[in-house]
């Protein structure tokens, strides 16, 4: 059996509007992991699976003042209800439920299904609660064994690993054993053999062996001289009527290295707590909730876990529901087993769910590394094609007041222009929105040129119209629910960049970049080299002054191609530009050359708020640059 489906009502931050439910969520069996940006819902999505189930562990669980949803300027709410839907019961398991199910013929086969309703509620300063199961207008009470094997496997997120593993009444790792089929409800069991024949020997030390009968000896003797004539003195030292449980409680999970860190042992606990989920002998839920799963974790320790939870546990009737912030953990986890949390909604991002069609899913199996998948935990999301997008969004954001990180938008490289493998993500086959602004910012790749087909020879021409029409089509391709396209007005980003207002400093970027290529590229720049740059610019663009914009851009951009057309450049005048515009917003110190706008120090300087305005309204303004600016002011929230 597997939690199927989970109705919130009034629960945290889950609000309940005109009946419905404040969060629906549905869960499949295997893994289901819930990602999404902080105070989403994770944590409380986990916590009402264990109010309404309970855990092994036995932990005292009720619900408390803050679990009632209460509004910004009034007060709490006086009751919350959560709703819980078991299905996929085998017959093992459905006969400690007979009496609560409910029947669907599907037909030969025969469905069961077990509605669990939770509620609290508050009176005066006392809250209640009750767990009652069946048709909500006609449930009744479930309890004994049938709620007992409900209970749910926790793993909480700052786990104590050697704490719980240790040895001590009531411990974690005794309460594990006496659960496991091996142990449970056993009376007579092979280890109760080996200590009585531990004991056996030691109270036969005590008659036997010389030492051991001098110590028993002389307690006789004192106990002799303590007492009346006549009185029994013939003491025995005996070993205790030892039980299993108290022998288990004797036991610790130690891990096989020496001195562990908090990796191992987290590792070592969750690998004991999964015991329970392999056996199937009583019939009882096998669910675990783990919460924060790359706990204590390095990034190879988490893909291997994981991989073993997706491969060990994916085709079964163990159901594993996780929470997580790992990038590296949602880059790995099969798409069909992610759960979005944002604003309130619970998206199942499985096939059917979403924008992307199958073979959208195969190839971000294959492509959906641990930098992409930062878009998972994001507020907003800009889509850039390549490396020089990538490096100068993030710079160009800053100057314009939406530094990435304040607004937590996540800069994707998808390196290709396969957006729609990766925006349909964030698009609902069902239409509604997800919510998180994604920006699409792509190449509208009209060339200002034509080939001709006999000579070979470039014919220049701006094609402006062809290049507004492109735009416009790229942009409405692109865009759909939350998701929008910003093309570039002309050929590629630098291009644009060589015709707006940032004409000049890449014009310097370029040649920057052709000496750093040029002298190897762990050889930075001089203060000589950028002097001697600058002039070769200078002379470049008094030879040009007569061309019209679109050309000297093209003349600029050429500068970065080979022979062949292409270029290794792009990234390298990507940075240079970077590290130029950089150096243009901040405070200088006097003694600073100009060779140091390349080092990793310049982020530690002043930003000279003038420049800075001034940098901004132009970038603002500039026709060329206007979709850039667009895109990251949308992925930021702003209507544009």
């Amino acid at each position: 059996m597997i939690v199927s489906e989970l109705k919130i009502y009034n629960f945290r931050r889950f609000r309940s509007v005109e009946g419905a439910p404040g969060l629906k969520i549905t869960f499949h069996k295997g893994l289901n992991a819930l990602i999404g940006e902080n105070d989403s819902g994770k944590t409380a999505v986990i916590d009402a699976l264990k109010l309404v189930l309970l855990t092994q562990s036995n932990e005292y669980i009720r619900p408390v003042e803050e679990d009632f949803y209460k509004p910004v300027d009034g007060d709490a709410c006086s009751e919350f209800k959560i709703d819980c839907e078991i299905t996929e019961f085998t017959q093992n398991e459905a006969k400690n439920f007979i009496e609560y199910l409910t029947f669907k013929k599907d037909g030969d086969k025969i469905e069961y299904m077990l509605e669990l309703h939770y509620r609290a509620w508050k009176e005066g300063h006392k809250i209640f609660q009750e767990l009652r199961v069946g048709d909500i207008n006609d449930s009744i009470s479930i309890d004994g064994k049938a709620r007992d094997l409900l209970k749910a496997v926790y793993l909480k997120p700052l786990r104590d690993a050697e704490r719980e593993m240790s040895s001590g009444r009531g411990s974690r790792i005794s309460q594990i054993l006496l659960n496991h089929p091996i142990f449970k409800d056993k009376k007579e069991h092979e280890i109760l053999e080996i200590f009585q024949e531990a004991n056996n020997k030691i109270e036969t030390y005590f008659l036997s062996d010389e030492e051991g009968k001098y110590i028993l000896q002389t307690i006789r003797n004192n106990l002799k001289s303590f007492n009346d004539n006549g009185q029994a003195s013939d003491a025995e030292l005996r070993t205790s009527d030892i039980q299993l449980k108290a022998i288990l409680e004797s036991l610790s999970l130690n891990a096989p290295e020496l001195n562990p860190g908090l990796g191992e042992l987290n590792l070592l606990f969750i690998a004991a707590e999964l015991l329970l989920l392999k056996e199937d002998s009583d019939g009882g839920m096998k669910l675990a909730l783990i919460e924060e799963l790359e706990a204590h974790l390095h990034p190879q320790a988490q893909l291997r876990l994981i991989s073993y939870l997706q491969n060990e546990y994916n085709e079964n009737d163990v159901q594993i529901i996780i929470s997580t912030h790992s990038p590296i953990l949602a880059s790995k986890i099969n798409l069909k087993n992610l759960i979005l949390m944002k604003d309130g909604f619970g998206y199942d991002l499985a096939e059917g769910k979403t924008g992307l069609q199958k073979g959208d899913y195969l190839f971000l199996q294959r492509f959906l590394d641990s930098t992409k998948a930062n878009l998972f935990f994001a507020k907003g999301i800009i889509m850039v094609e390549g490396d020089a997008e990538n490096i100068l969004v993030p710079v160009i954001a800053d100057i314009l007041g939406y530094p990435l990180e304040k607004y937590g938008i996540s800069i994707v490289n998808v390196g290709s222009t396969a957006f729609l493998r990766y925006s349909g993500i964030m698009q609902r086959k069902d239409e509604s929105s997800i919510g998180i602004p994604v920006s699409v910012i792509t190449d509208c790749d009209v060339r200002p040129y034509d080939v001709d087909q006999e000579t070979k020879e470039k014919k220049l021409d701006e094609k402006k119209d062809e290049s507004i029409k492109q735009e416009k089509e790229k942009n409405k391709n692109y865009t759909e629910g939350s998701v929008r396209g910003f093309t570039s007005p002309r050929w590629t980003l630098e291009y644009c960049i060589a015709m707006s207002c940032l004409s000049e400093d890449f014009h310097k970027s370029v040649h920057y970049g052709k000496k750093i290529f040029n002298a190897k590229e762990y050889i930075s720049l001089t203060n000589e080299k950028i002097v001697e740059a600058d002039n070769e610019a200078a002379k470049e663009m008094e030879k040009w002054s007569d061309m019209p914009l679109w050309k000297r851009a093209y003349e600029i951009y050429s500068l970065m191609l080979d022979e062949n057309g292409k270029s290794s450049l792009k990234a390298i005048v990507a940075q240079c530009l970077a590290s130029v515009l950089r150096w243009k917003i901040s405070e200088i110190p006097d003694e600073f050359k100009q060779e140091k706008m390349f080092d990793l120090d310049l982020y530690g300087l002043k930003i000279n708020n003038q420049q800075k305005d001034k940098l901004k309204a132009e970038l603002e303004q500039d026709q060329f640059l206007g979709y850039i600016v667009k895109a990251i002011k949308y992925a930021a929230g702003e209507t544009v």
